[in-house]
């Protein structure tokens, strides 16, 4: 089973230019998320890629002054990035730049640890952070027999869909989706979409952006998108769980956790 990672597919001019490799999500079969989630931004490069965007990955606000991304998203020696939360980015629109800090244990070549931060000088203003969950709430889930039933609700910036010649369509944009699980390890939630409940995925643009518990209006982040298991984004996603002693121990350092 190969697993794509989701940041936006550029150009290498502009790959060059923003100093992010070549790794490979968006809200696909989605709906507009407007103000459902406007702890929801995404991050925006230095230029605009060739179709006119801006964004190239997606993350979450879990304080005040802390965001929450994917490891991959950055570039080696990377020091800060600019981030957005309005619900579609213009130039123009208001950025927010602060300090870029990966996980130091994340390797490329391993999914592992594949976690940054954005530290904030100052507080985010008039925007509520999302809510983390307890330790192992996954795993007490699946004790419980309710994950089968549980809906979830990712949400990003990133390609909303695919046409038959490869070419990805984004918009900078926010949009949200429902899907449906699929399994949980120990590190890994593996969502997928169930096409006769109307189900969306994520696609390349939506990496370290937010897997909710629960349906559209929840804020409860159990997961970040990580990588999906096809180029046309219509199969399994695989999510990085929250919950686990691994990822607490670096988010810890810059939140209090539940």
């Amino acid at each position: 089973m190969r697993f794509v990672p989701f940041v936006a597919i550029l150009p290498a001019l502009v790959l060059g230019v923003l100093g992010i490799s070549l790794p490979a999500s968006a809200i696909t079969n989605g709906s507009a998320d407007g103000n459902a989630h406007p702890e929801v931004g995404a991050l925006i490069g230095q230029k605009a890629h060739p179709d006119g965007s801006w964004s190239y990955c997606t993350g979450t606000l879990i304080s005040p002054t802390v965001f929450l991304t994917a490891a991959h998203c950055g570039h080696k020696g990377q020091k800060t990035a600019r981030v957005t939360f309005v619900n579609e980015y213009k130039p123009g629109s208001q950025l927010f730049t602060g300090r870029y800090i990966p996980d130091p244990r994340y390797k490329k070549k391993s999914d592992l640890h594949d976690m940054a931060v954005v530290v904030f000088s100052a507080a985010v203003p008039d925007i509520k952070p999302a809510q983390l969950p307890a330790a192992g709430m996954l795993d007490q889930l699946r004790t419980n027999k309710k994950l089968k039933a549980t809906p979830f609700t990712p949400v990003g910036y990133g390609a909303l869909s695919v046409t038959r010649k490869g070419d990805y369509r984004y918009n900078d944009t926010r949009n949200q989706a429902s899907i449906s699980f699929k399994a949980v390890s120990r590190r890994w939630l593996e969502l997928t979409p169930d096409r006769a409940k109307g189900d969306g995925s994520t696609c390349f643009g939506d990496s370290g952006g937010p897997n909710f518990l629960g349906g559209r209006d929840s804020h409860l982040l159990i997961a970040t998108t990580i990588s999906g298991q096809d180029d046309a984004c219509r199969r399994a996603n695989l999510d990085y769980r929250l919950d686990t002693p691994i990822v607490r121990h670096f988010l810890g350092k810059f939140v209090t956790l539940p």
